[in-house]
């Protein structure tokens, strides 16, 4: 692994492929059969794509937009891009088109390589928005063979070129690669644009790899580990994961063959380091818990009581902390007959180092994966911090935290509990955005992460919730008693049959909630208790169905009230939302994201039937479907009261 910074992306590449040819770089499942590129065939890959850029006239610091799944060949074009000295901009392939036009605009994007037929119609939807995008390279030809649009080419063409260009000029590649530098851009993420149009956030070969390596370092990564690339690479988690670090040390990228596939190569992989933000690792537990319903009443009991042992011992054996040798033999036991499989089932059963981030994780699923034997670790980070801030380390675990700061890092607190961060790893600034830039960057180079939190008395940064959603009842019973909507909505979310919540309550009298069901989870019971139903509309207003949520509700309720800080957040009453919540609807971001500002707004309705003390409210909500079209979806929505507990404390 390299040990400095003092180096690119591009000549960590030719590193690897001088140093060890022959070892896999990337494998991708195609047809069901994983194909493996090696390090030495990957950088030919490379050459032949920057080359071909380069006789295509793409110049030091011009943008790249490149739009797609996880590809070898995309991961080669990004590299290819940096060769030149110029930008990668990688975008979301689930947008929109109008989600990529400011975007393409605000960088000045010429050139744009994108993965296949849907990727290439929804750029040429743009030109006449974008007239400066005059290349268009396709990777996958599926479906494009009758296309003849001016600048739309395959990548095949383009890597043609290339070699052609190669052929002639055996060094040109090595000079090109020799002249990029350490403080040169290498890529800008656009953030979700949750509050206006999305900023462009650029980081230079220096700041990624400063961070990358530190992370590594941390975790004591090598080049045998095995990496599971499946989230998307516009995300900075999954490009510092699976592209910063996999450059900086050399280790294996997987990609899957499709999203539909993802969890049948996930565990043919078995990868060693793990990366999934909370929402994936809520999946994966409501998935076990949809088929241990669906399991013999004998394996339901053998399920729940080695669970109950997991819960008890399991993160103490995890953290190396001393366990009774009774306790010891029935984990083991339960190793045996439960934990093991399931591991195995999940595809986690050879995970030495697992994360999640992106947002907080619930501490009842963050215990439950440490409690079967997954070194699920949080950390702490975002898209301008270039990822990695604080992390967990090993036998020193809190649910309620997300880690140290690790090393480069220094971190305070401000008065008003934002976390404030300085590091090699931060941003250079917002595109085009000084305004933006200098809101969040002090002059003596500390970032604003608009994040409340603190640090407890063993270092460790625990996170409140984001400093503009940290709010206070106001009035009734717990007036004055802190409210943080996060907390609230990871703890709900823990349930299978919850998919989504948002939570209300600053400056209100009382908490609110709109929940989402989880169809498939609620869909099995709804089965399992002969229940018929005609979609996620009419299941979601069952009075079965509320009955259900109803009692998860008042368990989160019952977990709250012995909470000093946050007994005053327990939820006085809910509904349950007609339709679920969508990123083509402006109401997750593409990370999926609640925009619970939206949310309250585009739900005003309900928000006041909630605090009106109704029974029931009427809505009608326009929705975007797929392929671009829009419709309305109408219910009358129940709203339904909630049992709250006496905080223990008072009772005391």
């Amino acid at each position: 692994m390299q040990t400095t910074t003092e180096t690119t992306f591009p000549r960590l590449l030719l590193a690897h492929a001088g140093q060890r040819p022959e070892a896999p770089a990337l494998r991708e499942k195609e047809y069901g059969i994983w194909q493996t590129l090696n390090w030495a065939d990957l950088a030919k890959l490379v050459e032949q794509i920057a080359l071909g850029l380069h006789a295509a006239g793409l110049a030091q610091h011009e943008h790249v937009v490149i739009i797609g799944s996880n590809r070898p060949r995309l991961y080669a074009t990004m590299l290819a891009v940096q060769s030149l000295r110029a930008i990668a901009v990688p975008l979301y392939q689930d947008a929109v088109s109008t989600e990529c036009v400011f975007p393409i605009n605000n960088a000045e994007v010429r050139f744009a390589i994108v993965e296949d037929q849907e990727q290439v119609d929804k750029l040429l939807e743009l030109r006449e928005t974008c007239p400066q995008l005059a290349h268009i390279y396709f990777d996958d030809k599926r479906g494009l063979s009758n296309y003849s649009e001016p600048g739309l080419a395959s990548l095949q063409s383009l890597m043609d070129t290339g070699e052609a260009l190669a052929q002639r000029e055996p060094g040109k590649f090595r000079d090109l690669v020799d002249a990029t530098q350490v403080s040169d851009v290498a890529a800008m993420f656009f953030t979700s644009g949750t509050t206006g149009n999305p900023k462009g956030v650029v980081h230079t070969h220096g700041t990624l790899l400063d961070r990358s390596m530190a992370g590594a370092k941390f975790d004591k990564l090598t080049s045998n580990e095995e990496v599971f690339a499946y989230l998307p690479p516009a995300w900075i988690g999954q490009n510092i994961f699976s592209y910063a670090m996999w450059l900086a040390c050399g280790f294996v990228v997987n990609c899957p063959e499709s999203a539909a596939t993802g969890m049948i190569d996930l565990k043919e992989i078995g990868p060693t380091y793990y990366f999934a933000p909370p929402r994936v690792f809520e999946g994966l537990l409501t998935s076990v818990m949809i088929r241990m319903e669906d399991a013999s009443a004998l394996k339901r009991k053998l399920f729940h009581s080695f669970m109950a042992v997991a819960k008890k011992v399991g993160p103490a054996l995890m953290d190396g902390k001393p366990v009774s040798a009774l306790d010891r033999v029935l984990y083991k036991l339960g190793d045996l007959l439960v934990f093991g499989p399931l591991r195995n089932n999940l595809g986690l059963s050879r995970v030495r180092v697992a994360y999640t981030a992106g947002e907080a994780i619930g501490p009842d699923l963050f215990t439950f994966y440490r409690s079967i034997g997954v070194n699920l670790k949080q950390l702490y980070g975002s898209t301008e911090t270039a990822v990695f801030v604080c992390l967990q380390p090993d036998n020193a675990v809190k649910a309620d935290t997300v880690g140290v700061p690790i090393e480069g890092v220094e971190i305070k607190v401000a008065q008003n509990g934002e976390i404030l961060v300085r590091s090699a790893g931060l941003l250079k600034g917002y595109y085009k955005n000084p305004a933006a830039t200098a809101e969040v960057l002090t002059a003596d180079g500390w970032y604003h992460t608009s994040d409340a939190g603190f640090l407890d008395a063993q270092g460790h940064l625990k996170i409140i919730d984001r400093v503009k959603d940290v709010g206070r009842i106001m009035g009734g019973n717990n007036d004055g008693a802190m409210f943080a909507p996060k907390y609230v909505e990871n703890k709900l979310k823990f349930f299978p049959y919850i998919k989504e919540a948002v939570a209300l309550g600053d400056k209100r009298d009382r908490v609110c909630v709109m929940i989402n069901i989880d169809f498939d989870a609620v869909g099995n019971w709804a089965e399992r208790h002969n229940l018929p139903y005609a979609g996620y509309t009419d299941l979601a207003q069952k009075p079965q169905v509320y009955q259900l949520i109803k009692e998860c509700v008042e368990k989160v309720n019952a977990d709250l009230s012995v909470d000093a800080l946050l007994a005053g957040s327990q939820i006085s009453r809910f509904l349950i939302l007609h339709k679920e919540l969508d990123a083509d609807d402006g109401e997750l971001t593409r990370t999926n994201k609640v925009r619970r500002g939206y949310i309250s707004e585009k739900y005003q309705i309900l928000v006041d039937a909630l605090y009106g003390d109704k029974t029931e409210q009427f809505i009608d909500i326009q929705v975007r479907f797929e392929d671009g079209r829009t419709g309305s979806v109408s219910a009358t929505l129940k709203i339904e009261d909630t049992k709250v507990f006496t905080p223990v404390k008072a009772a005391a």
